[in-house]
């Protein structure tokens, strides 16, 4: 019988599974463990005294407000849109330093005798033309208002019932039209809750 010995080392192989050569076990599908939420925190019981300590701070550091508010009662705000911007005010300060840079300061003439006359006098025939419109607006009220108290009293003297039908309001007269109210009419005894918010107001101190 024929010997094959280098067929030899291979044959108890054959009947071997290959195995890997990584330690760590396979890769395999895994279900990975249930997040529940975090279990709700018990409150804990506050002293009396350290509560009672807590609103006397508040209170105190609200009288302190009230106090400081009631300081500066008579100081006004300031209004930014009044404010001269820096911008205008270092062109001002340029300008008064150099003379011949001067660009925001203009020189106004002064007005002369006879043109604060002719405006006094433009003034006065302005007055005047208002006084004769006005004057002219309420005497075509006035006869108009006459003219109709007239007609409705001849009208009541021929007929009572036209008259009646004369004194009516005249709905298409006046276009108007009116809707009911479309937001929610408020719910007896709810309780608003209090929602976060932060306070971006700027204090003026």
């Amino acid at each position: 019988m024929l010997q094959f010995p280098i067929l030899s080392r291979f044959v108890p192989l054959v009947g071997h599974t290959a195995r890997s050569i990584h330690s760590s076990a396979g890769l395999l599908f895994r279900s990975t463990p249930v997040l529940c939420a975090e279990p709700l925190k018990k409150k804990k019981k506050l002293d009396p005294q350290v509560v009672k300590q807590r609103e006397e701070r508040k209170r105190k550091r609200l009288e302190k407000q009230i106090r400081r508010l009631e300081k500066n009662a008579r100081q006004l705000k300031p209004i930014e849109e009044l404010e001269v911007p820096m911008e205008l005010i270092d062109e001002q300060a340029y300008a008064c330093a150099q003379f011949f840079l001067v660009k925001r300061k203009r020189n106004v003439p002064k007005p002369t005798a006879a043109l604060l006359e002719s405006r006094a006098l433009l003034e006065k025939q302005w007055a005047k033309y208002r006084m004769q419109e006005t004057l002219a607006d309420y005497q075509l009220l006035d006869r108009t208002v006459a003219a109709q108290t007239k007609a409705l009293n001849e009208l009541k003297l021929e007929s009572e019932d036209l008259y009646q039908q004369a004194i009516q309001p005249d709905p298409a007269l006046v276009p108007f039209r009116a809707q009911g109210p479309v937001a929610t009419p408020p719910i007896k005894g709810y309780e608003q809750p209090d929602g976060e918010y932060i306070d971006v107001s700027r204090k003026w101190e």
